[in-house]
C-alpha cells in the first residue's frame, strides 16, 4: 500500500498563532518546513514554521 503524506501544523514566529495546515511527504523527515506565508492576526507576510505534532 502507498504511505500517506502526514499532516503538519504551520505556525507564525511573529505571533506564534498557527494559520495554515499542509501534508508533508515522508521523504522530509529531517527538515522543518519554513515558508513565507501571510499572517491574518499580523496582517503581513511573515516567516511561519512547522510545529511540533
Amino acid at each position: 500500500m502507498a504511505k500517506k503524506k502526514k499532516p503538519t501544523k504551520i505556525k507564525c514566529v511573529e505571533c506564534g498563532n498557527i494559520n495554515y495546515h499542509t501534508y508533508k511527504s515522508n521523504k522530509m523527515k529531517e527538515e522543518k518546513l519554513e515558508m513565507k506565508k501571510f499572517c491574518k492576526v499580523c496582517k503581513k507576510h511573515t516567516l511561519h514554521k512547522e510545529t511540533k505534532k
